[in-house]
């Protein structure tokens, strides 16, 4: 992939510090704007210093330091976004997050990119938007979509915003709808919801649900080559990042007690068909449109997360 310069927005976090690995490794510059909310600042520490990187502390609702990170910059990949799915329910502050960094926040960001002249986006969303889908697996072109988490729905108006812009001032985009992303780095989600579990009491798991739901998974390295992959490739594309086999709850749960060596451990259900309020009980992308660019990921759902124990029990990455 030939290289250039761009922002990440968010590269500080999990999905996020990955993507700047990678695209540091391919010889790019790379700036990073993070308010370190929920990102690392030493997932970024070994390339303090190094040749065409630069890291802003700061929110994307900043537009100074929006501003500063869009010096010099071709291309944004906008990683940056409340990531709490589960429990956005809770109260109002939680259900109001994801409308000031997931909406408010990428609509500053386009309007600091009209401003500068930085007509290339790649944004970071997420299967969720589907909602409740009838089609399975579900398509791009699945409609109409009707997210039943604030998150979900936050996702799909950051992508409606996206694709104004991009008709309006004639920026060029990309749309990623992720599943379920796993690995190295990971803070959150049901790997490492199970791991904590376990630690505390290795003798018996509790499952949300009925550990029926099935998901896709999709490392996190073959998320990144997916993104890039698609790029420079495609353009004004929005396009599903995931694997061909969804995996249901329990079996996640079964192969984490085995990465940590554990016998005899007791599976326990709270029941229901969710895990909690905005849960989706199948979630399977349709990946033919990746597929047919040519891509293919290096590891299938099992394979994913197998990975992912590996690495977040022995800290590697």
């Amino acid at each position: 992939m030939a290289s250039s310069s761009a922002l990440v927005t968010g590269g500080a976090g999990f999905i996020g510090s990955h993507l700047v690995d990678r695209l540091l490794d391919l010889g790019w510059e790379v700036s990073v704007v993070d308010n370190l909310s929920s990102g690392r600042r030493e997932w970024l520490q070994p390339h303090v210093g190094e040749r065409g990187f630069r890291f802003l502390e700061g929110d994307i609702n900043d537009s100074r330091v929006v501003s500063h990170g869009l010096e010099g910059v071709e291309h944004v990949f906008h990683m940056a976004a409340d990531p709490l799915i589960r429990g956005g329910f809770d109260d109002e502050q939680t259900r109001y997050s994801p409308l000031r960094n997931n909406i408010l926040g990428t609509h500053a960001l386009l309007e600091e990119m009209v401003r500068s002249g930085t007509a290339r986006i790649t944004f970071s969303s997420s299967s969720v938007v589907y909602g409740e889908a009838h089609v399975v697996p579900t398509p791009e072109s699945y409609g109409p979509s009707a997210p039943i988490s604030i998150y979900g729905a936050s996702k799909l108006a950051g992508e409606g915003l996206v694709t104004a812009y991009s008709h309006g001032m004639g920026l060029t985009y990309w749309i990623f709808r992720f599943a379920n992303v796993v690995g190295t780095r990971a803070q959150q989600g049901v790997i490492c919801d199970f791991i904590a579990k376990l630690r505390k009491d290795p003798k018996v798991l509790e499952i949300l649900g009925d550990g029926r739901q099935e998901k896709c998974y999709i490392h996190v390295r073959d998320c990144v080559d997916a993104m890039l992959f698609c790029v420079e490739r495609s353009e004004n594309q929005i396009v599903n990042l995931g694997t061909e086999t969804p995996l249901s709850v329990k079996r996640v749960a079964e192969i984490v007690i085995e990465g940590m060596g554990l016998h005899g451990t007791k599976l326990t259900y709270t029941g229901g068909e969710r895990g909690w309020r905005g849960d989706l009980p199948r979630t399977y992308l349709d990946t033919r449109k990746l597929r047919g660019l040519g891509f293919r990921a290096k590891r299938d759902s099992e394979e994913a997360v197998r990975s992912a124990v590996v690495e977040l029990l022995g800290g590697r990455g």
